[in-house]
């Protein structure tokens, strides 16, 4: 495989069913189509798939030579003071680890965290042990080479700043940082405008990351509404009142020379909006 700035969509876009397609397995015929590089399948509600279609949609992908990674299950939260509850968090992210091998992936995207009634600072530190147990049950069943991406969260009370994620990824080597800029915007009121805001952000996980571990990170791009709390919902490139925009870290990945997988999540427009980015990107 040549690595390489990737794009592409999260799930089925609108644009998928109107064009009278109706399977993941045909997911790669329609992303060649429209040029695009990767592909992100949620299991955001559980890891529910056979072994049938998961080799069904990986020989679908692999002919295509198009990129998969998963979303493990949103119920994960290695902040909760329950031991028990903890158990299911490392068993969705195992779970989410095999499915996407199966499915010929290597990246999973993990929420880690939320606050609850801890400290902000006792909630990361214990995410962060957890996240090493994590690593080691991983490795002992042979899911070592499965990169998990800990992802920015959009609203204040998960865990997820910038800062939060890039020490998380520290826990161990098989972490990545899924960097999820829309998410970034939001919780932080509208920060990212210039090329200097995306820049200053990606410098940060070089120097405390190294560039050979953060040059092909994960990333996730929409635009999002949100309020003081943070993120409310998921917007088109229409939007032009909340933001991100995508053209000034088109600029920053270039001028820093790192080709993340990029996601786009937007609201049912994800293929096309995916497609406004690497022509963007490649424009520049």
């Amino acid at each position: 495989m040549i690595e390489k700035i990737k794009f592409g969509p999260s799930g089925n876009s609108q644009q998928f069913y109107d064009e009278g397609y109706e399977h993941t397995e045909q997911e790669p015929a329609f992303l060649e189509r429209n040029n695009l590089d990767c592909f992100e399948y949620s299991f955001g509600r559980g890891v529910r798939m056979s072994d049938e279609t998961a080799f069904r949609i990986c020989n679908a992908f692999k002919d295509k030579s198009i990129e998969i990674s998963a979303h493990a299950p949103y119920f994960i939260n290695f902040a909760n003071e329950s031991d028990e509850l903890v158990e299911k968090s490392y068993n969705y992210v195992i779970e989410s680890a095999c499915i996407v091998k199966k499915l010929g992936g290597n990246r999973v995207v993990v929420h880690s965290a939320t606050q609850g009634k801890l400290s902000r600072e006792d909630a990361v530190d214990l995410t962060y042990k957890r996240l090493g147990i994590l690593a080691d049950k991983l490795k002992q069943l042979d899911l070592g080479d499965v990169k998990i991406c800990v992802e920015t969260m959009g609203k204040i009370a998960q865990i997820g700043s910038l800062e939060e994620i890039v020490k998380l990824c520290k826990a161990d080597g098989i972490y990545l940082p899924c960097i999820d800029f829309g998410h970034i915007n939001a919780r932080e009121q509208g920060s990212l405008k210039t090329v200097s805001d995306y820049k200053t952000r990606l410098e940060f996980m070089i120097e405390e990351l190294g560039y050979e571990r953060v040059k092909h990170f994960h990333t996730h791009f929409s635009k999002i509404q949100y309020s003081k709390k943070g993120e409310i919902r998921h917007l088109t490139f229409e939007d032009n009142v909340f933001g991100p925009e995508f053209e000034p870290l088109a600029i920053a990945l270039k001028e820093l020379n790192l080709e993340p997988y990029v996601i786009c999540e937007s609201a049912g427009t994800q293929t096309q909006d995916a497609v406004y980015m690497k022509k963007t990107y490649f424009s520049l």
